[in-house]
């Protein structure tokens, strides 16, 4: 099973589910690399300067917004992290409307909401009461650094959460030469509909999603296997995914649901008060300071703990200089004493010698 993207809440007046946001699709676009086609080997894509033709390193990388042709405007780090929403880790519920209401062109991305720890039974009643009413949430939901309009809806057994788009990022199919009018500006009789109406219904099924597959895929990745196998290239598995279940810490959700409602349609919320939202900021806050805190402390005893261990290095280091001198000093008493010795024993030699000739020419005489 896929890891989850976040693990937060799914809240709805004053009511909050845990949940778990795990990917609803899957990936199966095949991924090619550009060879070199003299010697095979991989092309890489680098980041050049437009003027230079030298490549920037990532840290001289900046982002900018091209307001007009040549002329741009340059965002610092914080000013991107400034604008990201706060809250990361909730679906807020804000309405529930007809499912019918929204388009098709709207639906963007799938997810899969999994309740979390002992979650379950506001999962059902959220899910079976959407169920019954052929309502579905619209909301909003933080993941990564972006907010995403999001709906939330019933599929199966499942909560699924499709990610929306928004309004501007549609095109108005008014902009498009679109057939407007009645049948009879088109010279379509009532036979032709009727024979259309008669071939839409032969062609009549139920919904079988596994009955349709990607052939293009299937032939490319079948002539892959062909070309690894002639070429006797064996293939890596691929790396099997995680489990990746509710942490066992997840928030629980052990409430009076009877009582939560009534509150809810009560003071009419259709969102979390305010004031958890700024709790929420508060507390992330004294946290940040905390862990602020933590890491000036951290970061000062292990200048400490380098402090001493320069200092034991010095007095070290200055022992064994000492030993050095000591053992230097030992060995050259040690060189003078054998110089003084060998010096003397030839003095002897000599004084011996002269004493002899001495002798002898004492005789002669």
């Amino acid at each position: 099973m896929a890891r989850p993207i976040w693990n937060g809440t799914l809240s709805f007046g004053l009511l909050n589910i845990p949940v778990a946001l795990m990917p609803g699709e899957r990936r199966i676009d095949l991924h090619f690399r550009m060879l070199d086609s003299r010697d095979k080997a991989p092309v890489r894509y680098e980041r050049v300067n437009a003027d230079t033709g030298e490549e920037v390193p990532w840290k001289d990388i900046v982002k900018a917004f091209e307001y007009s042709k040549g002329n741009y405007v340059v965002l610092e780090p914080d000013d991107i992290r400034d604008a990201a929403p706060q809250s990361k880790e909730s679906v807020d519920v804000e309405a529930f409307i007809e499912a019918s209401q929204i388009g098709p062109a709207y639906f963007e991305k799938p997810y899969v909401l999994v309740p979390g720890k002992k979650a379950e039974k506001g999962y059902v009643l959220l899910r079976e009461t959407l169920r019954d009413a052929g309502k579905i949430g619209i909301g909003r939901v933080v993941i990564r650094t972006r907010e995403y309009l999001c709906a939330v809806m019933p599929q199966g057994d499942a909560l699924m959460l499709i990610l929306l788009r928004y309004p501007q990022e549609l095109i108005d199919v008014q902009d498009y030469r679109i057939p407007e009018g009645k049948l009879s500006d088109y010279r379509i009789s009532s036979q032709e509909m009727d024979m259309a109406s008669q071939l839409i219904a032969s062609m009549e099924a139920n919904w079988k999603p596994d009955q349709y597959k990607d052939e293009f895929r299937q032939r490319l990745s079948d002539v892959i296997k062909k070309r690894m196998k002639a070429n006797k290239v064996s293939h890596r598995p691929e790396d099997e995914l995680e489990d990746a279940a509710v942490p066992e810490n997840a928030a629980t959700n052990v409430v009076d649901f009877m009582s939560l409602l009534k509150q809810s349609l009560a003071t009419n919320k259709r969102t979390p008060p305010k004031a958890n939202k700024s709790g929420s900021a508060a507390k992330g806050s004294d946290s940040a300071a905390g862990k602020t805190s933590k890491k000036a402390a951290v970061k000062s005893a292990g200048k400490a703990a380098q402090g001493k261990g320069k200092t034991a290095g010095s007095k070290s280091a200055g022992k064994a200089v000492k030993s050095a001198a000591t053992g230097k000093k030992a060995a050259k008493k040690t060189t003078n004493a054998a110089t003084k010795t060998t010096t003397n024993k030839s003095a002897g030699s000599s004084g011996s010698g002269s004493r002899k000739r001495a002798t002898s020419n004492k005789k002669a005489a």
